[in-house]
């Protein structure tokens, strides 16, 4: 009968390339952002132009920067004239607007996703129809500037850089993987930075040596959940920001998402303010525990 050891199995990973198993130990990431930053802001659950105003508004007040603004609910539920204007606000205010790909497993005619099985399979899609729905989705708002995108399907993923490479849709179009793939591994990372991930959102309750392998694995930004709606637990992870960044650099800190109730949540643009809030308070921590930690300038 033959002998294994957990050692061989390890040694095996490390020799494809992979971490051997998490990284307790948590080394430092060397990694960084082209501009030499290790970490970003990014607000998601920003739905429409009224919030997306608000939040950018108070966040000067702050007198704060931020990176990244995300819509989730999907670009099928935006109006051409309001991406228009939220394209128009992320030009202003200088930062990257990320609209969500609409077409998910959660508006398909399938009741499945919301049986306790068929969560399973998170948001990705079901059938080519959706495929090509989800493709005719970013073509679109492509076409009126929008260059980020936030996709839940590997597949999609996979379909959109093809598209990319062959010039159908823009070369300079960016997809961000969602945490609602359900990925929390370094190989699966592995595999999303291969089929043109140009950042990924782990599980939103990975832990740090999870993490820290994960940054071994990959070169991509990793962004990171500082705090959660109620829908997926309500955590606030604020005092693990100055770790997040330190051993997972470059990372997106997704902040602000304890304000909504759930993913596709309508912030209005009182709690837009509320969000902005929030990342004054993350800021706070980094500042107090990790103060030499370099942001991305704006």
């Amino acid at each position: 009968m033959a002998f294994y050891t957990m050692k061989d199995t390890r040694a095996f990973l490390e020799s494809i390339g992979m971490p051997g198993g998490d990284l307790y130990e948590l080394p430092t990431s060397e990694k960084r952002f082209p501009d030499g930053g290790q970490y970003r802001f990014e607000v998601p659950g920003i739905q429409g132009p009224g919030p997306m105003k608000a939040l950018l508004e108070a966040l000067d007040e702050y007198g704060i920067q931020i990176h990244r603004v995300t819509q989730t609910k999907g670009i099928m539920f935006l109006t051409d004239d309001e991406i228009k204007t939220m394209v128009e606000y992320a030009r202003k205010w200088k930062v990257q607007l990320v609209l969500a790909c609409g077409p998910r497993a959660t508006t398909d005619t399938s009741a499945s996703v919301k049986t306790e099985e068929g969560q399973r399979m998170g948001y990705r899609l079901r059938g080519q129809e959706q495929v090509a729905r989800g493709i005719e989705e970013i073509r679109r708002a492509a076409a009126f500037g929008v260059r980020g995108f936030l996709i839940y399907d590997e597949g999609l993923l996979w379909a959109l850089n093809e598209a990319r490479k062959s010039g159908y849709i823009p070369a300079d179009c960016e997809f961000k993987v969602s945490a609602h793939s359900g990925h929390g591994n370094p190989c699966s990372a592995h595999v999303l930075e291969t089929l043109g991930a140009d950042s990924i959102n782990p599980v939103r309750d990975i832990q740090l040596q999870m993490l820290a392998s994960m940054r071994a694995a990959i070169d991509v930004p990793i962004d990171l959940h500082t705090e959660n709606p109620k829908s997926s637990g309500g955590f606030i992870r604020h005092y693990e920001v100055p770790d997040f960044i330190r051993v997972a650099a470059p990372v997106y800190l997704k902040t602000g998402g304890s304000v909504a109730a759930n993913h596709s949540y309508d912030t209005t643009e009182k709690e837009a303010r509320q969000r902005a809030k929030q990342i004054v308070l993350v800021k706070r921590m980094i500042d107090t525990y990790y103060p030499e930690a370099v942001v991305s300038p704006k």
